[in-house]
């Protein structure tokens, strides 16, 4: 599927800012599966990360920057093209309510909660998380720094967690992996 292919042009290119619908913004990990979003303070600690990102989905290859902040009270991601210009911006408020802007253009396939849950089931703590896909019917298991996320027998999600802040990500479910490159940053 081609979903993530349009999330990536929509990061490597100008924007003009429009609000996406709820449904949009509904945090799927894969078709028809919603994380239970924990709260943004369910991380366990403030955040600042700065993120180089890069997604391969078929032959295709696309980069991007992210920042990313983390409050109890907030998450806020802003996607970035290659020029530093704002793509995209995602805000998960601690009574649940997420909200984004996104290029005008945008095709809408691209749903900006996808990216939200992505980033959640990267970083959450794993009691957290095991909770958060309960109603999905996923269950986490990890095993050293690997956290593999099942449906039934079928393994949808695989995260390596590779030390030095950089993580790779697989969602077979979709078709993509990706590869983060993450620094935090001191406030």
């Amino acid at each position: 599927m081609r979903r993530w292919g349009f999330v990536l042009l929509l990061l490597l290119t100008a924007c003009s800012g429009v609000a996406t619908g709820q449904s949009d913004n509904q945090p799927l990990f894969a078709p028809g599966r919603v994380l239970n979003l924990p709260a943004p303070g369910d991380l366990g600690h403030r955040a600042e990360w700065l993120q180089q990102i890069t997604v391969h989905h078929g032959a295709d290859v696309f980069a991007f920057e992210g920042r990313i902040s983390v409050t109890p009270e907030r998450f806020q991601l802003v996607g970035l093209d290659g020029l530093g210009r704002r793509a995209m911006t995602v805000v998960w408020e601690k009574s649940g309510l997420v909200t984004a802007t996104r290029a005008d253009w945008l095709p809408p396939q691209v749903k900006p909660g996808a990216m939200l849950a992505d980033i959640v089931l990267l970083y959450w703590p794993r009691d957290v998380l095991r909770q958060a896909l309960k109603s999905s019917g996923a269950t986490l298991q990890e095993i050293g720094r690997t956290r593999i996320v099942s449906i039934g027998t079928e393994e949808v999600l695989h995260i390596d967690d590779l030390g030095n802040g950089r993580v790779t990500y697989r969602n077979n479910a979709w078709g993509y992996l990706i590869d983060v490159q993450t620094v935090e940053v001191t406030p």
